[in-house]
């Protein structure tokens, strides 16, 4: 009897060490970024209106723009949902219109509004370094990517190149780098939106052009405006 409960425990003792060791299941960690930034590259395409124009002035075709460029986001609460930022960026602008720019006869610029059955096309468009400089607020988390969002703020721009392209028929003329343009700009802008598709607009504050006048006399204060999408990047 002794050796047969001898051998039944020596029996046991071998199938517990027989056995497979039952590891823990290990999960991966993983490191949420609690101080997270948002929105940090932009990209806006829109159509671009010509406001406070002289009278009869229209506009034809479709005027385009993009903008593209780098926001540095800085939260300014502990939720990080409200937010200062600041960038830089580049922009082109593009207006089909019967804002007529040419030259007379001693090559001195003139401007005048024409009708349509005038000249065969007629065109202004700027290239610019833009500063823009706005306020946040997003309802986002650090866990989510998508959230409704309302940025509004300020831009400065600085024309590096402008063109404004007159063919009458006759005479094609071509004004670069006019010096009547207003080579800085500045206006404020509103964008917002849910996730990927958001709203942009823009309304400039000061004139496209400084201190001109129509060969009518009427004086050119007309300022641009933009409506369009802005898609914002991390």
């Amino acid at each position: 009897m002794r050796l047969f409960f001898t051998c039944l425990f020596f029996v046991s003792f071998l199938n517990v060490f027989s056995q497979e060791e039952v590891k823990p299941e290990i999960k991966p960690v993983i490191k949420i970024d609690s101080l997270y930034r948002e929105d940090q590259f932009y990209f806006s395409v829109t159509y671009n209106l010509l406001v406070n124009t002289p009278e009869k002035l229209k506009q034809d075709k479709f005027s385009a723009g993009i903008s593209a460029g780098f926001l540095r986001d800085m939260p300014i609460n502990k939720s990080r949902t409200i937010a200062i930022a600041a960038g830089l960026g580049l922009s082109y602008q593009n207006f089909y219109q019967n804002f007529t720019v040419s030259e007379d006869a001693n090559g001195a610029v003139i401007y005048g509004v024409n009708d349509y059955g005038e000249f065969v096309s007629n065109r202004y468009r700027q290239y610019s370094v833009d500063l823009p400089i706005e306020f946040r607020w997003r309802n986002s988390t650090y866990e989510s990517t998508k959230f409704w969002r309302i940025y509004g703020g300020v831009k400065l721009s600085y024309i590096f190149s402008s063109k404004s392209i007159l063919d009458d028929g006759e005479n094609t003329y071509k004004i670069v780098n006019n010096p009547d343009v207003n080579t800085f700009q500045y206006g404020i802008y509103l964008a917002t939106g849910y996730n990927t598709w958001n709203v942009y607009a823009y309304y400039g504050l000061n004139p496209l052009f400084n201190s001109v006048s129509t060969i009518s006399g009427e004086k050119v204060n007309m300022k641009a405006m933009n409506i369009g999408l802005i898609f914002y990047i991390l």
